[in-house]
């Protein structure tokens, strides 16, 4: 006999329904994206973090570098202490809403095979990182 775990309907809606900003981390730090890279992994490992969040110049989120890629670009041939986080960054990256639904949210990351996404307002003002749990 094997045995199968059920979850009651409530549970199981109320799952459906759960929003971003209902599990977002807080923002943490944020740069400017003039910063280079060697600094931006400096401010990494002072705050302990493994992503930061980017910001142009009017201080709007224009994405998130973690220290994985960071790392894999100082390491790399082209590499010089010249390279700023807009010079890896490209166009803005992936963001999310806070009022997107968590399985919508889920479904992006993982498409897109990223780890975190920053959470932004209407204004692309930067409120949280969603990141999906190891």
């Amino acid at each position: 006999m094997t045995l199968v775990q059920m979850q009651s309907r409530s549970a199981h809606a109320a799952l459906v329904h759960r929003t971003v900003d209902d599990v977002m981390e807080a923002a943490g730090p944020q740069v400017c994206d003039d910063m280079t890279v060697e600094v931006a992994l400096a401010v990494m490992a002072g705050a302990r973090t493994a992503h930061l969040l980017v910001c142009d110049e009017d201080g709007l989120c224009t994405g998130l570098v973690t220290q994985d890629r960071l790392a894999a670009i100082r390491d790399g041939a082209a590499y010089t202490d010249q390279v700023r986080l807009r010079d890896v960054l490209g166009d803005r990256g992936p963001v999310t809403s806070p009022v997107t639904t968590m399985a919508e949210a889920e479904h992006a990351m993982r498409y897109r095979r990223v780890g975190a996404l920053p959470v932004v307002d209407d204004q692309g003002t930067a409120l949280g990182v969603l990141a999906l749990a190891r």
